[in-house]
Formats: C-alpha cells, sequence, structure tokens
C-alpha cells in the first residue's frame, strides 16, 4: 500500500510509491496508468523522502497532463454491459448464489449472474473473464501446427507486454487481450506462436506471423497499438 498521494486538479487521489536503491545518482519518477494508476519514485539511498515529494511537486503538471490523457478506471457495478472475448455481456447480482452462471439468452444477449457478496462483484467478475479468456487462447492455439504449440500457456496483468514467449517453451498473455476485438486477441497470439520458429523481430518473423494470422494482420496489430491502454478500463 502507498504511503502517500498526489491529489490531482480532477479531486483524484493517484498513490505514490518510493522506492530506495543504492548506486542511484539522481530521483526518478514514473508515473502509471497501466493496469493501475500511481506514481513511482525511486531514490538514491541518501535521498529523503521528502526530497523526493518535492521532486513530485515540481512535475505535477506533466504528472497532471499524463494522467488526463490516459483512460481512467471504472468501477463495475450491476447491470453494466461489458464487451469481453467478443460478446456484450449484461453483469447481474445474486447473493443466493455461491458461483457465478453465464446465460446466452434466446434473443442472443449474455448475462453473467454473479454470487456471494456485492464488494466480490468486481474479483468475481474479473477471475471469470481470466478463466475465459485462457480457454480462448488454448482453443486458438490449437488452430495451429501442433510444432508450434508451447509447452505450457499463462496469464499475466501486464502493461507492458501483451504477451510473451520463453525459449523453455512457456507463453504468458495479458488477460486484458479479452476485452480486445477476437481478431485482435489473436494477433497477439500468432505473433507470440511465431516466435517458436524465430526468437526475434526479424523480416522472417513477421512473415511467419502473416502466415500464422493470414488476412488482416496489419489492421489487428494497427488496432492494438491505437487503442491498447483502453483494455485497461476496468479492475
Amino acid at each position: 500500500m502507498a504511503d502517500y498521494e498526489l491529489t490531482l486538479s480532477s479531486g483524484e487521489k493517484i498513490p505514490v510509491v518510493i522506492n530506495t536503491r543504492r548506486g542511484l545518482r539522481n530521483i526518478t519518477l514514473r508515473p502509471k496508468t497501466t493496469p493501475k494508476r500511481e506514481i513511482v519514485i525511486t531514490k538514491p539511498w541518501l535521498a529523503s523522502t521528502s526530497a523526493a515529494l518535492r521532486f513530485l511537486e515540481q512535475k505535477r503538471l506533466w504528472c497532471e497532463r499524463i494522467f488526463a490523457k490516459a483512460p481512467a478506471k471504472e468501477k463495475l457495478k450491476e447491470n453494466d454491459v461489458i464487451e469481453f472475448l467478443g460478446k456484450k455481456v449484461l453483469i447481474k447480482h445474486n447473493p443466493n448464489r455461491r458461483g457465478n452462471e453465464f446465460l446466452l439468452c434466446e434473443d442472443g444477449t449474455c448475462v453473467l449472474i454473479v454470487g456471494g457478496s456485492i464488494d466480490m462483484l468486481e474479483r468475481r467478475v474479473r477471475d471469470f473473464i481470466k478463466e475465459q479468456f485462457l480457454i480462448s487462447v488454448k482453443q486458438i492455439i490449437k488452430t495451429t501446427p501442433k510444432d508450434f504449440w508451447p509447452k505450457r500457456v499463462s496469464i499475466r496483468d501486464t502493461s507492458s507486454r501483451w504477451g510473451s514467449c520463453s525459449t523453455s517453451g512457456t507463453m504468458s498473455f495479458s488477460w486484458r487481450l479479452a476485452f480486445a476485438p477476437p481478431e485482435v486477441m489473436r494477433y497477439v497470439v500468432m505473433h507470440e506462436l511465431a516466435h517458436q520458429k524465430h526468437m526475434d523481430h526479424s523480416a522472417a518473423f513477421w512473415h511467419q506471423v502473416s502466415e500464422l494470422y493470414g488476412f488482416g494482420v496489419e489492421r489487428a496489430k494497427r488496432w492494438l497499438n491505437q487503442h491498447g491502454a483502453e483494455l485497461h478500463k476496468y479492475f
């Protein structure tokens, strides 16, 4: 938990985390908007906390601009409609249920009934999306030749990388791709699968991505570059 906060002109309170590092010469400041909104200050061992906070105040306008530009988090509530894995889903709450229930109605609408305490609504919806996202990723992988399949697939909540592929054959994906259009999520999966053959971003690698994905790969890549920050809207 952060010990300090920066109150923006909008009234939003941004947590401030101060770290100390030996060998560092100057105070550094990093505003983060994903996966959570916070400011991380790293200071030299001998620099005081008050000096770090003064430095933050000097950079206030810069921080204000960054947080104003980034999409603010939205708290999920009952009767909200959110879109994930290509479906628009109405969120309902039933405190008498122990688990969740996902319903596909005759008119094509989807309903997720969340059980338990209302205080757990966001967490239960998040966990449900994570579970379904992992299932979807594995289904996409199985549409490719077996020699591209990873040994293990995991999900993470990263702010700078949508996916990763290790030399050991393990692949990780940001579960927030569930909020992207299905073709964009598929693009990231194909991107990481291509690393099974090319652990770089050479021309041969991009050719492999195009072969795995097919028509529209550039459009999917462009969407992610332009709208990636929006995938951190919730939670």
